[in-house]
């Protein structure tokens, strides 16, 4: 089962069929469920028909916040290598992606979100900046992964390069994030050998294009949530990136205008445009 956030409430999309869930049926209490998918499955008998998705969902959060693991796939990793080598952080990578620990960090709020269609913000102060497309876990309050969203994890490459301390001006900022265009809900996670595809446009030609799969990703996924909750409390659940598996060459920087596109097989396509920060 998908839902989708709408200006008028939950949309659920079951077997082929859509239909408008209850005004009771909210983001936080599809969290706040013990079982999120049976709940949805009651609710959806009594939903009201529709003859097909929503054309503009919002991003699918509600109080949760966002954080993300970095390092996860070892393309991740010889970026990082490589990007830090002057500032002397190579080492510093090197170890974090063969350590036991996984490296998490804040990534937003859910005002700093952007829904699919909109912009997400490039710093002007930054100028290397790439989206990072990532598989992102919806967690309950209790650490249980019940559902599954495309993630786009904007990153300023260049701040990061100069000091790994630089870390969070790198990647927290306003919509420094886009979720979307739905959460599946699922008490299986996507097979591995599902692909993640990210396309980048420019005046209507592509600019970029690059997959992976999520068989790459070294970690476990209950791995990484069972780190993120130790001695971290989430009463309303959060969303987790997993890490990125794509990532454009060193030339590459996004510029104003640019349309990005990130596809999860079984998931869906998210879709936003890049403009400047205020």
């Amino acid at each position: 089962m998908k839902i989708y956030l709408t200006s008028s409430g939950l949309v659920a999309e079951h077997d082929g069929r859509f239909g408008k869930l209850g005004s009771a049926v909210t983001i936080d209490r599809v969290f706040a469920e013990e079982n999120p998918l049976r709940y949805l499955l009651g609710e959806f008998s009594a939903a009201e028909a529709m003859q097909r998705a929503p054309e503009k969902p919002f991003a699918p959060i509600q109080s949760q916040e966002i954080w993300a693991a970095g390092v996860t796939y070892l393309r991740s990793r010889a970026a990082r290598v490589a990007e830090s080598t002057e500032a002397g952080g190579a080492l510093f990578y090197d170890r974090v992606y063969d350590a036991a620990r996984p490296e998490l960090f804040f990534k937003a709020t859910p005002h700093r979100v952007a829904s699919p269609g909109q912009s997400v913000f490039i710093r002007r102060d930054s100028k290397w900046n790439v989206p990072e497309p990532e598989l992102t876990l919806a967690i309950n309050a209790r650490g249980e992964i019940f559902g599954y969203t495309v993630g786009n994890d904007m990153s300023s490459r260049d701040i990061e390069a100069e000091n790994p301390l630089y870390l969070p001006q790198a990647k927290v900022y306003d919509r420094s994030a886009a979720i979307g265009p739905c959460i599946l809900i699922s008490d299986t996670a996507p097979p591995p050998t599902t692909e993640i595809k990210l396309g980048i446009a420019r005046g209507g030609k592509s600019v970029f294009e690059g997959a992976t799969a999520i068989e790459r990703i070294r970690r476990p996924f209950k791995e990484l949530a069972e780190y993120l909750f130790r001695a971290n409390a989430f009463p309303r659940g959060c969303f987790l990136m997993t890490g990125t598996g794509i990532v454009p060459p060193d030339t590459f920087t996004l510029q104003p205008g640019d349309e990005i596109e990130i596809s999860i097989d079984g998931i869906g396509t998210l879709k936003n445009f890049v403009e400047f920060s205020a």
